[in-house]
């Protein structure tokens, strides 16, 4: 008679050969439905365009010493021309590479401020939706209490009592903005802890950590990229904000914010000398949210048709 016991080595590898299966397959299904839409795809191109102009800005600049702020007041506040494509500043450095310069700190900013917001956020939502009772309330309590005070206004706060910098504005706002994943985090938390796979893992006796790595930390991965690709460019708008009123980034640095803040005294005559730079804010907001949008509609089933 023939044996036909499965060894448990063998099922147990072939359990994994399925799973990764079914991941490529969603992967697969992820990336189309991602090229499905012409609004993801504009906002992937914009993004993929900055984070080139970011790496490799100072060899694309036609003029990468007009980021040091330079003075030639023979060039100065020029129209665009084939020469100067986006136009001169007050003290006769090109905008367009200014402005090409500017997006590697730019960039750089915004995923500070993301992912030091991350950092704090997402391991105290894990913490109190998995553990609940006195310790859910302590975090919940203090993030209510971060979230009464309008962000901007409390970061302007902030940085009023650090001082005025690049460096003390992306602390301000990685400060005030991790309320946010804690809310998010620790929603979907509530709900993951309840599925049967969790509660198994639980009942075998498997670690608080090892059940967090596991299985909630993968879990909360959707909601928190789809939330980091859109905070991104709000970080960007709010970091160029406090660089407008004078609080982050100071001239000569290419900072658009900062840019801004010097060229609103030339307006409306000398407008490109502002215009070129807000462009660059609204474009890359516009692509960090577009492709936002986009991964909800993937990674979140109540939305993916």
């Amino acid at each position: 008679m023939t044996d036909t016991t499965v060894a448990p080595g063998s099922e147990r590898a072939g359990f994994e050969a399925e799973e990764k299966l079914d991941r490529y397959r969603e992967l697969r299904r992820a990336v189309w439905l991602l090229t499905r839409s012409f609004s993801s795809m504009l906002g992937l191109a914009i993004v993929v365009l900055f984070m080139i102009l970011a790496l490799f800005g100072k060899w694309i600049a036609p003029y990468p010493e007009a980021a040091l702020g330079t003075v030639n007041m023979a060039e100065m506040l020029q129209p665009p021309s084939w020469q100067h494509w986006f136009g001169t500043d007050d003290m006769g450095n090109d905008v367009l590479s200014r402005v090409i310069i500017g997006t590697q700190i730019s960039l750089q900013v915004g995923l500070i401020i993301t992912v030091g917001a991350a950092l704090v956020g997402v391991p105290l939502g894990i913490l109190g939706g998995y553990l609940g009772g006195w310790v859910r309330s302590t975090i919940m309590a203090l993030t209510d209490l971060f979230l009464s005070v309008p962000s901007l206004v409390l970061a302007i706060a902030i940085v009023a009592v650090l001082g005025p910098g690049i460096v003390n504005t992306m602390i301000a706002l990685a400060v005030v903005w991790w309320p946010g994943y804690v809310r998010l985090i620790d929603s979907k938390t509530l709900a993951i802890k309840k599925e049967p796979y969790v509660e198994a893992a639980r009942a075998l006796g498997a670690s608080t950590p090892r059940i967090i790595f596991r299985y909630l930390l993968p879990g909360c991965a959707s909601p928190l990229i789809v939330k980091a690709s859109m905070d991104m460019g709000a970080a960007i708008l709010a970091a160029a904000g406090l660089g407008f009123i004078g609080l982050g980034a100071k001239a000569p640095s290419p900072e658009w914010g900062a840019m801004l803040s010097v060229a609103r005294g030339y307006l409306p005559e000398w407008w490109w000398f502002a215009f070129f730079p807000g462009m660059a804010i609204y474009l890359s907001v516009l692509g960090f949210n577009l492709l936002g949008d986009g991964l909800r509609d993937v990674l979140d089933p109540r939305t993916s048709r």
